[in-house]
């Protein structure tokens, strides 16, 4: 043992056994504080590290217990006998470092012999220990090419707060492993997640000197309207960009275009039924293409689903009045003409608007000709999210409808009412206004793939992409759970879809910061029509192998699903006191002991505990200060309940309807 050594051993050990080591400590260590070579040391604190030689080695162990006698002397001792006994500590083993430098290593191959010495751990063997003793290193070179400036550096660890153990000790996760894996913070309300979150991604693009991290992607879902306070300033020194989309229904507002929406997203949101619903649901949004392509096959496809429609609104099958019928094939005239099948071919057999009907025979002349147009096994297209209007879908789904009752089928209006009704809510309601586009706006509608980019900050610079922006808020406070459910199920689909096509794989990492993730990632069907659930846990099982990552915030872990919880590598845990939440993080986290499990529901605010892949330890720490802050504060009860009379009420409130007015005091 070194010289150093001997003068940091604050006691010698009494007893080995195979999970369990028992110290006793030097004379003279008062209220178990050690004054060091280096620095006063409380070295009794529950989830501190000892450090006992064996050989080449030291024994790393874990405080787990302190008491002032050995549990097993005999009967009972006055004060003053008392605070001059011995004082014992439990230790439990945990690994084992070399002392002359390298990696340490979980389980204990050497056990230290009686009477050896327990030192006390330095800040340099806790760095050892965790593996954050190169917080920075050198930025490597990219193909060859050598790095601008010539001595930039990156990032290795992260600096995520104070330990609570270790004085002034900073706690650190490894960036690779904590980023590079699914992530959950988790805690109760007001126990300080989202300020949690903010310190981190505030702390990784603060990066004084090159390089910054250019290269991350946070698409944030921002359930509460909180992370814009903390996170926009981060652009305004000029390394990083920001940008935040509010989904609020208006038309300068987040705009999420409904063509984007996949066959089985429809199915979930118009809640269709598979046997009736389903297959004329599918037709309809086949239809909504059909009419925008001018191939050969499309037109003769075209003509012929004209035809056929044109003939069973004649043929009286759905019991409308022959005003209605006749209203029904202009319709589908004017709305889808072909060169031959259009209102001049109407006009040309006398047709009279006004009751429906034809001068002479000019409806048996007119049907013959359309009758013409009727093809043997044409198959309708499939839907292939070519835009389309939104109203567009209603007209079709009732011209679908018409086309199964020209096959026999006379039952499916009766059948398909609902399915009419819920679109048409879709169509009424305030709400969904930002996923409606109408025939004058598809113009400008982004392609799928714009879409994408803006989401993820790229920008199309000549033949390259180059990075705009690292975050991107999706501001969704104003808007209620079913919609969230929808727009984050759809992004979060379409982005992963993205990633899973991208070449070269796994080269532009992708994070999800879902805030309130129990509101729609939860371990129950969703009540409503859309469950974002299957999507997210189809990213935490693959998304790792093409670049998706998922980082979770929510105060009901017992809520979430268990398939998302679990693909989980690494967690950060503040004050939980439910029985059902702790239950659930004890299952899903079998490696860590019941006593770190213990420290959660007396944890105070803003302090947390980290374990996984990117601490070799499981560590107590006090979180670093997010600056600014997210919108996130306690309601200050006392100073808003009392004052002078007359003080207006500091709140601004929204009409009824929700629209974007102000009506209410300063």
């Amino acid at each position: 043992m070194t010289h150093d050594d001997r003068k940091r051993a604050i006691g010698k050990v009494v007893a080995v056994t195979a999970d369990r080591f028992v110290v006793e400590m030097h004379a003279g260590t008062d209220n178990f504080t050690v004054v060091g070579f280096d620095d006063v040391h409380y070295v009794a604190r529950l989830g501190s590290f000892l450090m006992i030689p064996a050989q080449s080695e030291y024994v790393v162990a874990e405080v787990i217990g302190l008491r002032e006698r050995d549990a097993s002397a005999p009967g009972d001792r006055g004060d003053l006998e008392r605070a001059t006994s011995s004082k014992f500590l439990d230790l439990v083993p945990v690994g084992m470092l070399p002392v002359s430098g390298g990696a340490f290593r979980f389980g204990v191959s050497i056990f230290p012999s009686l009477y050896a010495d327990a030192l006390y751990a330095l800040d340099r063997e806790l760095d050892r220990i965790f593996e954050t003793d190169v917080p920075v290193e050198p930025s490597a070179s990219i193909n060859g090419e050598a790095c601008t400036p010539p001595d930039a550096s990156r990032y290795r660890v992260l600096s995520i707060g104070k330990s609570v153990v270790f004085e002034d000790y900073e706690v650190k996760v490894r960036l690779d492993d904590f980023f590079g894996g699914h992530v959950a913070v988790l805690g109760n309300t007001g126990s300080g997640k989202s300020c949690t979150v903010a310190a981190m991604l505030q702390a990784l693009f603060e990066k004084a000197d090159e390089h910054h991290a250019r290269g991350a992607t946070f698409v944030v879902f921002d359930v509460n309207g909180e992370y814009g306070t903390a996170l926009t300033p981060l652009a305004e020194r000029g390394q990083i960009g920001v940008e935040r989309l509010v989904l609020d229904g208006s038309p300068g507002g987040f705009r999420l275009p409904h063509w984007f929406l996949e066959m089985s997203e429809w199915e979930l949101l118009l809640q269709a039924s598979e046997k009736t619903q389903l297959p004329v649901l599918r037709a309809a949004l086949g239809l909504t293409s059909l009419f925008r392509t001018q191939s050969a096959a499309a037109l003769e496809t075209k003509e012929h689903f004209i035809a056929t429609c044109i003939i069973e609104c004649f043929r009286g099958a759905d019991g409308d009045s022959p005003v209605s019928k006749f209203q029904r094939v202009v319709s589908l005239l004017q709305k889808y003409p072909t060169a031959t099948l259009n209102m001049a071919l109407l006009n040309r057999f006398g047709p009279n608007m006004q009751y429906g009907n034809f001068a002479g025979n000019g409806q048996d002349g007119f049907l013959q000709v359309v009758r013409g147009k009727v093809r043997e096994d044409v198959h309708l297209p499939s839907y292939d999210h070519t835009p389309f209007a939104f109203d567009d879908l209603a007209e079709c789904l009732d011209f679908a409808i018409l086309y199964e009752e020209a096959h026999g089928n006379r039952q499916i209006r009766d059948y398909c009412a609902s399915l009419v009704t819920r679109l048409k809510s879709l169509q009424e309601r305030s709400e969904y206004g930002f996923l409606r586009h109408s025939s004058t706006e598809l113009g400008n509608a982004p392609s799928p793939l714009d879409f994408l980019m803006r989401l993820v900050g790229l920008r199309q610079n000549g033949q390259v992409l180059t990075k705009i922006n690292q975050i991107v808020i999706l501001d969704m406070n104003d808007v209620e759970d079913e919609v969230v459910e929808l727009v984050s199920a759809v992004t979060a689909r379409m982005l992963f879809k993205l990633l899973r096509k991208a070449d070269p794989r796994s080269r532009f990492p992708i994070h999800l910061l879902l805030e309130e993730a129990h509101r729609y990632i939860a371990a129950a069907p969703s009540r409503f029509a859309l469950d974002a659930t299957k999507g997210f846990e189809r990213i935490a099982k693959e998304g790792r192998k093409y670049g998706m990552f998922v980082m979770l915030a929510s105060q009901r872990p017992s809520e979430l699903s268990k398939t998302v919880l679990s693909q989980c590598s690494n967690f950060v845990v503040h004050r939980i006191q439910n029985p059902d939440d702790l239950a659930q993080i004890r299952q899903m986290t079998p490696f860590i002991s019941d006593a770190v499990l213990k420290r959660l529901p007396s944890l105070p605010k803003q302090h947390a505990l980290v374990f996984g892949t990117s601490v070799n330890l499981p560590t107590t720490f006090k979180v670093r200060q997010a600056s600014p802050r997210p919108r996130s504060d306690d309601a200050r009860i006392v100073e808003r309940w009392f004052h002078e009379d007359g003080r207006p009420a500091e709140i601004r409130l929204m009409p009824a309807g929700f629209d974007h007015g102000s009506a209410a005091a300063d």
